[in-house]
């Protein structure tokens, strides 16, 4: 049933999340009618045990759907700059490594204020009605209709112009539209599971380590984070093994829990030195990854996680669900029925979602198993020696992905070509003993010899 695009149309959005908050408020400044419906209560009044805590790395891209949304300079305040990773070997000894240029940062944010300010945002608004408690039992493609039941567990029809599914990885509208013919679903967990715990302040309410970096305890076949909180905090999340010999399985006892953080983590029990009830108090929990097409049916689509579910580790689940938001809103001008909007974004933003789904995974890989491995190190400060020669067309892979707005599949495939060229100009020299002064002569030599792929 194809829907005419028009001023008033009224648009239900399920799920009040990150995303499905911000898009309200971008179709709602659009002049549509946006109803948002969210099983839970409202998290502003009420705590949830199991409401995911991840700090989250707000990015360039993150940061530009806000700006389109008008709520950038008032969300600054909440937000931590990181200028770069705080790599901790297993000795306790401390390395800097920025992400980018002098003033380039990731941003530290709760997902709950975050959250909390979209929701208050969205009520400001008087085009947008949110239901909590209200949860989706069916819905009807062809009618363009849906029915939700209440906290009293009476059931609404909804009609509308369009449906939205911001649900999350377990989105109720993917689910009925695995239903239908021809549709193509994956769920996939890694083989580690995280464990949050937090460092408090000093003595004196300050932080406890250096505030302006993502804090990495790569050991390589797990590790630590920890990212700064305004309040003096860090939040710090134990990415490690369900099973195995050295697992969440096997460290259970007080003596065992000992072991493994004099073992790895020794710098860190001064500044927790509350972790072992921490770490016998604090659940476990799992990390998905959703890929599913397509992401339209008639005028329903899905968006963010639900769509889209990527693993944490290149920060960037939240900031490329707030780009879907920021994208769709683009292409609404070139299309005249909903159906062919929600066809035509989810045909050009899926391969996208497929690079960032891998480049995370992979990521992984560099954070808790590369991060202090001398190669990888030498490898890092070749190429920033090779950027600042002017290379124009060479731009490091965590730059396009994380401060810029090039689509993800076309950094992942740069990053590839890039990556093959540097690991050929890191075995064409034997530059620990070459003068750093002589690099950069040396790399563009090599860098010549091997861009167009020639092996001579």
């Amino acid at each position: 049933m194809q829907k005419t695009i028009s001023s008033g149309n009224k648009i239900a959005i399920f799920g009040a999340g990150l995303v499905g908050s911000l898009l309200a408020i971008f179709l709602a400044k659009k002049g549509f009618k946006v109803e948002i419906h969210e099983k839970r209560p409202d998290l502003r009044f009420k705590s949830y045990s199991n409401l995911r805590s991840i700090n989250l790395a707000l990015s360039h891209r993150g940061w530009r759907a806000l700006e389109a949304a008008g709520l950038a300079d008032d969300l600054r305040p909440l937000a931590m700059p990181m200028y770069g990773r705080v790599v901790h070997s297993e000795n306790g000894d401390q390395s800097f490594f920025p992400y980018g240029e002098k003033d380039q940062a990731i941003y530290a944010i709760s997902r709950y204020k975050l959250n909390c300010f979209l929701l208050d945002e969205a009520e400001k608004l008087p085009g947008i009605k949110i239901y909590f408690e209200s949860k989706v039992e069916k819905f009807s493609f062809d009618k363009s209709l849906s029915y939700v039941s209440d906290i009293e567990g009476l059931r609404h029809r909804i009609e509308a112009d369009a449906f939205i599914g911001s649900d999350g990885a377990f989105s109720a509208l993917r689910y009925e539209m695995m239903r239908e013919d021809k549709f193509f679903y994956q769920q996939t967990y890694i083989e580690h599971g995280y464990k949050e715990f937090t460092i408090h302040p000093d003595p004196k309410g300050n932080w406890a380590t250096r505030k302006d970096g993502l804090h990495i305890w790569p050991r390589k076949s797990f590790m630590m984070i920890a990212l700064p909180n305004q309040d003096g905090t860090f939040t710090a999340t134990l990415f490690y093994p369900f099973e195995g010999n050295a697992s969440f399985e096997t460290i259970k006892t007080p003596e065992e829990i000992r072991r493994l953080f004099e073992e790895e983590f020794a710098d860190l029990i001064p500044l927790m030195p509350d972790y072992l009830q921490q770490f016998q108090n604090h659940p476990v929990a799992s990390l998905v990854t959703i890929r599913c097409a397509p992401w339209n049916n008639q005028n329903f689509l899905l968006i963010g996680d639900a769509a889209h579910a990527v693993v944490p580790f290149y920060g960037q689940g939240m900031n490329a669900g707030f780009e879907d938001c920021r994208l769709l809103m683009e292409m609404l001008g070139q299309h005249t029925n909903w159906d062919g909007l929600f066809e035509d974004f989810s045909e050009k933003r899926r391969p996208d979602a497929e690079a960032i789904s891998q480049l995370a995974l992979d990521n992984f890989i560099e954070m808790r198993d590369l991060v202090a491995d001398p190669d990888f190190q030498l490898k890092k400060k070749l190429e920033s020696v090779l950027v600042k020669s002017g290379i124009p067309d060479w731009i490091p892979l965590y730059t396009m992905v994380t401060f810029s707005d090039l689509p993800y599949s076309e950094a992942r495939r740069r990053g590839l070509r890039q990556a093959a060229i540097m690991e050929k100009i890191r075995l064409a020299e034997n530059w620990n003993f070459i003068p750093q002064e002589e690099w950069k002569e040396k790399l563009l030599f090599h860098y010549e010899k091997w861009k167009t792929g020639s092996q001579n």
